[in-house]
């Protein structure tokens, strides 16, 4: 996959320690392989990124659904979360990590508290993440470039862009002393961006610019990033985002779910925006299944463009893919070639679901389930096979995170 495109050939990969070292035909004589894997009637692909989430979330899966936005934060989410602490966040990060290996996804852009835990989770588990600072009125904008020093040199499948956490939760001194970051690091900058329209509507009232203007005002863009979620740009923010190069991650089942919206799509494409593809954290969603998103995706779009022949599915699965990988940095995890990291997913394609084989990239998109996924490879390291977790005991995982959540829940601790 690449430029936008996705080409198949029947062929082989090869990976040597973390690295892709061949894509191509079979051909001799072949190097002294660890081992082989017969993958005839599988597709492989460079892994799903999942450009946003809030991992450790898990613990809120299920638990307040069925509200409106605010009241699902204010009465439900806030509260549980101020009673977090890194052993809970470690323990529901690591529960979202084996979801994410079992939907082929090898990277997630997560947004959260207890950030060394966080990472640690991932880590203990082989799994690469971005991480992204959540910076709100009242921090300080030191918590960013001491995030940034840390994680940026804290393992290779760790790294960390400044953000915020949405326009709404920062006032105007946080907004220009983290520009002063941005443009010191020469970092792109990252946040949720018009998630509802009542939070862009809100912003305008505020200081008369949507939360798009607001940023770009600041020169928080001037070095790139983007927007999570993004159903509410107006004309001018897509001018923005086009002329700035940012990209828009859009979580069509979370802002489905809340009643949200629809992000444009079609139009961001149309004006050559950037796309990314997100799950949203699972409190929200409330799964962490790409393919759901996927589907959501497309199909979301032909009912707001009053068009079936809108968004086709080639080129959301490529925001998916690639486009997830670039809006992270993670430009070495973008496609199948030589040096770039063996992040890889295998999609089992001898299933009923996936029969007959007109389209590879439609029947992912349109067809596709996390029982296809065969395996997923992360940094050349095996992590999830044939539906068995190869890193860390997972009934452990699934222990540990139903007792914090007890805890949180049902005992108020």
């Amino acid at each position: 996959m690449d430029d936008g495109s996705c080409r198949c050939f029947s062929g082989e990969v090869w990976t040597d320690a973390d690295k892709i070292s061949y894509v191509g035909p079979p051909h001799g004589p072949m190097p002294d392989f660890e081992r082989e894997i017969d993958l005839r009637g599988s597709l492989v692909i460079p892994g799903f990124k999942d450009a946003h989430t809030h991992s450790a979330m898990t613990f809120l899966r299920s638990y307040a659904d069925d509200l409106p936005l605010l009241r699902w934060l204010n009465e439900k989410v806030f509260p549980l979360e101020d009673k977090l602490n890194p052993q809970r966040v470690y323990a529901f990060t690591q529960l979202a990590v084996l979801e994410y290996l079992s939907s082929g996804i090898t990277a997630s852009f997560d947004m959260y508290f207890h950030r060394e835990a966080y990472a640690q989770a991932n880590i203990d588990l082989g799994f690469r993440s971005v991480m992204c600072g959540a910076l709100s009125e009242g921090d300080s904008v030191d918590i960013a470039a001491d995030d940034y020093a840390k994680f940026n040199s804290l393992h290779p499948l760790i790294s960390y862009f400044p953000g915020m956490h949405a326009e709404y939760t920062a006032g105007d001194t946080l907004g220009r002393e983290l520009s002063e970051l941005v443009h010191e690091l020469r970092a792109p900058f990252w946040a949720h961006i018009s998630e509802t329209e009542s939070e862009t509507l809100a912003g305008v009232e505020r200081r008369g610019m949507t939360p798009t203007e607001y940023f770009d005002s600041l020169g928080l863009f001037d070095y790139g990033g983007g927007g999570y979620h993004c159903v509410w740009l107006s004309d001018h923010d897509m001018e923005i985002f086009a002329r700035r190069g940012l990209t828009a991650v859009t979580c069509p089942a979370s802002n489905a779910k809340l009643a949200s919206g629809i992000a444009p799509l079609c139009e961001l494409s149309r004006r050559g925006i950037k796309l990314a593809v997100g799950t949203d954290g699972p409190a929200s969603n409330n799964a962490l299944d790409m393919f759901r998103e996927l589907y959501l995706a497309c199909v979301l779009q032909k009912l707001r463009e009053r068009d079936a022949a809108a968004c086709p599915a080639e080129g959301v699965l490529y925001a998916a893919c690639s486009g997830g990988a670039r809006a992270m940095g993670l430009a070495d995890c973008d496609c199948l070639a030589p040096g770039k990291q063996a992040d890889i997913a295998v999609i089992d394609m001898d299933r009923p679901n996936m029969r007959p084989v007109h389209s590879p990239a439609k029947n992912l998109v349109y067809s596709g389930s996390k029982e296809n996924v065969r395996l997923t490879m992360v940094a050349g390291r095996i992590l999830y096979e044939n539906g068995a977790f190869l890193s860390g005991d997972a009934e452990r995982i699934y222990a540990e995170a139903e007792k914090h959540t007890k805890e949180l829940i049902e005992d108020g601790t």
